[in-house]
């Protein structure tokens, strides 16, 4: 996982989430210790409009994280150049 993925977190990746949520992943903590295959992540939290509802950290196990979206770019790729109108004001 890597920031930007969208994820989708149930019994499978932990029990406490008999109630199913979908979270964007902020970063991972590689430097926490855990047990074998399981991790910490920083997400924020999703409603059913897909906006963040809530910032977590979560200890989840890395094989029961079901992928949605993959984070469109990585932070090595350049930005696209933003376009902007001119605005008038007054």
């Amino acid at each position: 996982m890597k920031a930007g993925d969208l994820v989708r977190l149930t019994t499978a990746a932990s029990v406490q989430f008999l109630r199913p949520i979908n979270v964007r992943v902020i970063r991972e903590f590689p430097e926490r210790y855990t047990y074998e295959g399981w991790v910490w992540i920083e997400a924020y939290e999703l409603d059913a409009a897909g906006d963040a509802v809530a910032r977590r950290e979560l200890f989840v196990m890395r094989g029961g994280v079901q992928v949605l979206a993959q984070a469109a770019r990585t932070a090595s790729e350049p930005r696209r150049p933003i376009r902007r109108a001119p605005v008038r004001v007054g």
